[in-house]
């Protein structure tokens, strides 16, 4: 009896565990190049390598190299009448452009925006320190948004009229 029902769990295990499994024919590696812009580049072009090494598709000797710009913007605006709370939305847009020699195979632009209460006194700190905070964070998420998208995507030239 207890070999039936152990029996029975196990197929019942291998049935689940079986169907949802989505094999993975084929991950394209790459290579990070220049992301333009200062620091947030270097963070950007960071986090690509930590992204990318994480699922074993960063090989400093790929074919497919990966370029881009990442831009931050800020916007002031006003939620209620009364102007008791003011708000900046930072806007993170991030560029790529991915190549096989002399061809692109792959061009994206996704942006992202999140928003934080503005502290009233200069004195504060918080300010910069959540403007610096989404920056990093709407940088990551693009990032992985555009992993997502390339890694077992098939690449073939395209033509620079279209883009």
């Amino acid at each position: 009896m207890f070999r039936i029902r152990l029996l029975i769990l196990l197929l019942i295990n291998l049935s689940i565990f079986g169907c949802t499994k989505k094999p993975i024919d084929q991950i394209n590696t790459f290579r990070v190049g220049y992301i333009e812009t200062d620091i947030d580049g270097q963070i950007a072009h960071n986090f690509f390598e930590t992204h990318l090494n994480s699922f074993s598709a960063l090989d400093q000797y790929s074919k497919l190299k990966i370029d881009g710009k990442i831009n931050h913007s800020g916007d002031l605006f006003i939620t209620n009448i009364d102007n008791t709370s003011n708000r900046e939305k930072i806007t993170s847009t991030l560029k790529i452009s991915i190549s096989n020699g002399d061809c692109n195979v792959y061009v994206s632009s996704s942006s992202v925006s999140q928003f934080y209460l503005i502290a009233s006194s200069t004195k504060f700190k918080s300010n910069t320190a959540a403007i610096k905070k989404i920056k990093s964070d709407n940088t990551e998420i693009l990032v992985k948004n555009i992993i997502n998208k390339i890694l077992d995507k098939k690449f073939n030239c395209i033509d620079d009229n279209q883009s």
